[in-house]
């Protein structure tokens, strides 16, 4: 099968979906079209659980092989043999540049935990998977965006940093303004959200280890 496009352009080089709203913008994916499909893949799990945890780990589940490719896309367009062995590296990687691919848009912060040294925070004031897709009265424990925590622990855990990444809804306290401008960089329209997602990564004892002994 052929994978080049007009041009004689690689499908490995063209750009990731990156999220638009009008129709005939090259290399975008409409943002109703995203919510449409997320939509339905939430309800397909649904219907096969019992419990909102369960539906939480099937979600993560189908994040994480979509986490897998593309790191090995971004590896392939940068070109390079070498991979990250630095904790805090793989962490702006995945912050900086794996958001910006899918999400048009660096996260908002990396964190560091203050009281567990195993733990990391990525911040997202609009998470596409929460901010366009409303969750169900009798779902409303259900963390939305536990796709992109499946993502990112795929990226992790393909770059060889075991971590267990799980996504959080936590309340926006008074006089914290969201950083972003609008979804994949675009003004938004939507009313202010109530609430940030906090993908919290907590790695292996394995990883920080590892991770020390290149201190010495």
């Amino acid at each position: 099968m052929s994978r080049t496009i007009n041009g004689g352009t690689s499908i490995l080089d063209r750009p990731l979906g990156r999220r638009g709203g009008r129709s005939g913008s090259e290399g975008t994916v409409s943002l109703s079209a995203f919510a449409y499909l997320y939509s339905e893949l939430v309800q397909y799990h649904q219907s096969r659980v019992a419990s909102i945890s369960e539906l939480e780990r099937r979600l993560e589940s189908s994040g994480y092989g979509v986490g897998l490719k593309v790191l090995e896309l971004l590896a392939y367009r940068a070109g390079e043999s070498k991979r990250e062995t630095r904790l805090m590296s793989i962490l702006q990687f995945v912050s900086s540049s794996v958001w910006k691919s899918l999400f048009g848009k660096a996260a908002d912060s990396l964190e560091r935990s203050i009281d567990h040294a195993d733990e990391y925070m990525i911040v997202d004031y609009e998470p596409i998977t929460s901010t366009f897709v409303s969750v169900p009265s009798d779902l409303g424990q259900l963390s939305a965006d536990a796709y992109i925590s499946g993502i990112v622990a795929g990226i992790l855990d393909g770059a060889g940093f075991t971590a267990r990444v799980t996504a959080h809804t936590v309340a926006i306290e008074e006089g914290e303004s969201g950083k972003s401008s609008g979804v994949g960089g675009r003004v938004s329209y939507l009313p202010p959200r109530k609430g940030k997602a906090v993908f919290l990564v907590k790695f292996s004892k394995e990883v920080l280890e590892r991770d020390a002994a290149l201190d010495r």
